[in-house]
């Protein structure tokens, strides 16, 4: 393709270090996310680390130093993985629960970058000693345990994809979502009017779009509120901090 649009993509590249690569693109494949893959606006590259293995038997990990449950990933194994896929732009993130919890400051972010290396996790973990040597950020998808890294990587690269120039058909949807504005998102309607006797709030029937704008950010609040104490305590801290500078301009 050589036409100007075609020329203005830029491509986000993913690469993936599994156990377990015909797991990807898994729901990728579908939807925005899916037209986004088969149209060039992002690629996916997938490393079965089993294939870096040093022995007969394929094996990637051992038993834990010091004795425990379990076993850990190897790190000579680990290390090859990483260096098949070279210096490439984007940081090389390890998916764990001990991590940076995956935020939306941190999606966009990574939307910004040319790409990213993902590590997923088996077994008990990764050996630290590769993790320390590489530099690898440590991210988190929440405060629960998964079988391996593989669904924390399709649900952070699901979030950065979603964000990429031409993914979303209308990018002001994406800026009224939760967490967007530090809040999370106003209860949403649509037809019938009526239905099994309730009723769309008549402020988004009026036409007036001033009144409708307030009334979907007083739902917002009072949702963030009730449900998340620690967002809405952001939420005001950066209010009032945006109000005080605001004051000290006009000084």
């Amino acid at each position: 393709m050589t036409d100007t649009a075609s020329q203005e993509i830029v491509c986000w590249d993913a690469r993936v270090l599994t156990l377990y690569p015909e797991m990807f693109p898994g729901s990728l494949g579908q939807s925005l996310a899916g037209r986004a893959l088969k149209s060039g606006r992002w690629s996916l590259e997938t490393v079965d680390i089993r294939d870096f293995a040093r022995d007969k038997h394929r094996s990637v990990d051992d038993t834990p130093s010091g004795g425990g449950a379990g076993m850990v990933m190897r790190p000579d194994v680990v290390d090859a993985a990483l260096a098949s896929v070279g210096d490439r732009p984007g940081p090389v993130l390890y998916l764990s629960p001990r991590g940076r919890l995956l935020d939306q400051d941190f999606v966009h972010g990574l939307a910004a970058e040319p790409g990213v290396t993902l590590l997923c996790g088996r077994y008990e973990g990764v050996d630290q000693r590769v993790l320390d040597a590489r530099n690898i950020v440590e991210v988190s998808v929440g405060d629960y345990v998964l079988s391996g890294g593989e669904p924390a990587a399709l649900v952070l690269m699901d979030a950065v994809i979603r964000l990429l120039p031409g993914v979303m058909g209308n990018d002001e949807s994406s800026r009224e979502e939760s967490f967007e504005q530090g809040l999370l998102e106003y209860p949403l309607y649509t037809r019938p009017a009526d239905w099994q006797g309730r009723g769309v709030p008549e402020v988004l029937t009026s036409g007036h779009h001033d009144n409708i704008r307030l009334w979907r950010l007083a739902q917002a609040e009072e949702i963030t509120k009730a449900r998340r104490p620690d967002l809405w305590a952001r939420y005001l801290k950066q209010r009032n901090e945006a109000h005080g500078k605001g004051r000290a301009d006009e000084e």
